[in-house]
């Protein structure tokens, strides 16, 4: 598990430095990804790519790993505070959520959240 916590931690640390294409670049092509804002998924990098487009073009999310563990069928379970502000500053939500990793040869092939 631990080369898995090292690459989330870094693609955490890049999704809130919005380098995109290097947490683009951890997703399998195939990806689904959870939808946050509008329920369901996005599918592939380019649904991704699109879904934070519009999500930071309206809100300035910060998420923060605080813990990490095993799932029943080897997802990685991170435990994340969650901080989001509108463009001008305001804060909108603070608070703990659960993201859910699902992997395969290397990559992010599915994110969940809590138990969507």
């Amino acid at each position: 598990m631990s080369d898995q916590v090292e690459f989330l931690k870094r693609v955490y640390a890049r999704f809130n430095a919005r380098d995109m294409e290097a947490v683009l670049a951890a997703l399998s092509k195939t990806v689904a990804w959870a939808n946050g804002m509008e329920g369901g998924h996005v599918h592939g990098r380019d649904g991704v790519r699109s879904y934070w487009t519009r999500q930071w073009a309206m809100v300035d999310p910060h998420v923060e790993p605080v813990g990490f563990s095993v799932g029943l069928e080897g997802e990685i379970i991170v435990d994340v505070h969650q901080v989001v502000h509108d463009l001008e500053g305001k804060l909108l939500i603070d608070q703990m959520v659960v993201h859910i990793f699902r992997f395969e040869d290397g990559l992010i092939k599915r994110f969940d959240i809590g138990g969507a």
